[in-house]
């Protein structure tokens, strides 16, 4: 049997997967050798995963002036580990050590153990006086140039320093959000969910094996809240999946019935549906062949995802802007067919976890030229800025938005009626 790799051996995998393969870390956390290892190590090699994605720019700056040429990158990412440990406080003698010895464990990188061991000891003072000066770690020219292009270069940047920060742990509560703020020692936000700068283990949060409450981004929670009182209706979350939607509306008394194309997905609905002794109904299928008839639709359609980098820094790495134009257009269907799915003057909100408005604002605008007599109705829930609004009526969140608060992703959302 093979040797359970170190938290830092590990992370190094990671990074080549996402880096040299395209992965999202989600993906790649998975296989033999990522279970074997003890629940603490698989914690680390996560969170330095992500750091050095966050980070990957200042990392690749510090090792520049030491590097004539630029290594395979598998040394390449175990240089990134280590400068980004040496750069945050890491010890010196055992970032480097450790270092080295996954360089020398590869017959194809052995012979480049020296070159690892030199740049590190160099990096070794040098790192940590130098990494404050470094700029904020820009966006790939694939995302960022659209996005200049939308908001301008004061948002994006503003965008790009929220996305460095990372997020806090935000909670949406079955019951009363204000009792589960004081509970849980979190600030209760305006929207309604409940924040916490620094969590620890999820899982031993007062209140989790009891369901009192479920992680979801507060930009995520105002979706179902747009809906407003929704007791006794009959109500399809389009692609519920993990369910947070989903608990959302079920805590507020309607009939759900939750739709995911995986069984994968929608096993994860139902474990939180049972922890937190939530019903709904649970179909597995094609959001494009489900039938009904519904009071109210909630579609969190398939899309870029780049409202939520600061969460998740992989994904601008491992995407190139590849399949956004097919996500477009399978949003757009997925909105005709929602609005078939609705009792006449039934409500859909249509929402998308992007930054880019062709996911967002522009749906809107194309749906109501699609659909004569459809209606966008003004979006109103507790916390509702008015800089959100956006000129089709819709709500635009961002991730520079609520900076004080500690920012939160990025989302489109809008409220459309059906004729009738």
């Amino acid at each position: 049997m093979p040797p359970i790799p170190t938290a830092r051996a590990q992370n190094v995998a990671l990074l080549g997967q996402v880096l040299g393969q395209g992965r999202l870390l989600s993906d790649a956390m998975t296989g033999s050798a990522w279970e074997a290892m003890p629940a603490p190590d698989r914690a680390a090699a996560q969170r330095m995963a992500q750091e050095v994605l966050r980070n990957l720019e200042r990392c690749d700056r510090l090792l520049k002036p030491h590097l004539r040429k630029s290594p395979p990158l598998f040394v390449r990412n175990v240089l990134r580990l280590g400068a980004w440990e040496l750069a945050t406080g890491g010890t010196a003698h055992g970032v480097v050590n450790d270092c080295v010895q996954i360089v020398a464990g590869d017959r194809k990188t052995n012979s480049m153990k020296g070159l690892v061991n030199a740049v590190l000891r160099k990096l070794t003072e040098e790192a940590p006086a130098k990494w404050p000066t470094l700029r904020v770690p820009r966006l790939p020219r694939w995302l960022r140039e659209p996005l200049t292009s939308a908001w301008g270069n004061k948002a994006v940047a503003a965008m790009e320093t929220a996305h460095l920060a990372g997020a806090p742990l935000d909670l949406s509560a079955r019951g009363d959000a204000a009792t589960l703020a004081a509970a849980v020692g979190g600030a209760l936000l305006p929207t309604g969910s409940v924040r916490l700068a620094s969590a620890g283990q999820v899982s031993a949060l007062p209140g989790y094996d009891t369901g009192e409450w479920w992680v979801q981004d507060a930009a995520a929670a105002l979706p179902a809240r747009l809906l407003g009182d929704v007791s006794g209706l009959n109500i399809l979350d389009m692609c519920a999946a993990p369910g947070g939607k989903t608990m959302q509306l079920a805590a507020a008394g309607a009939n759900v019935t939750a739709l995911d194309l995986s069984e994968a997905r929608m096993g994860r609905v139902r474990e939180n549906l049972a922890r937190t002794g939530l019903e709904a109904a649970t179909v597995t299928g094609d959001a494009l062949e489900h039938d009904g008839s519904y009071d109210a639709i909630l579609l969190d359609a398939p899309c870029s995802a780049t409202g939520t980098i600061r969460r998740h820094p992989d994904l601008p790495q491992a995407k190139q802007g590849e399949g956004i134009s097919e996500l477009i257009g399978l949003q757009a269907a997925m909105i005709d067919h929602a609005l078939s799915l609705l009792a006449p003057g039934g409500r859909l909100v249509f929402c998308t976890c992007s930054l880019i408005p062709d996911e967002g604002e522009c749906q809107v605008e194309e749906a109501l030229a699609r659909h004569p007599g459809l209606a966008v109705l003004r979006p109103e829930a507790a916390g509702v800025e008015e800089a959100w609004r956006s000129e089709e009526g819709g709500l635009r969140l961002r991730p520079d938005f609520w900076a004080e608060r500690g920012g939160m992703d990025g989302f489109y959302m809008a409220m459309l009626r059906k004729p009738a």
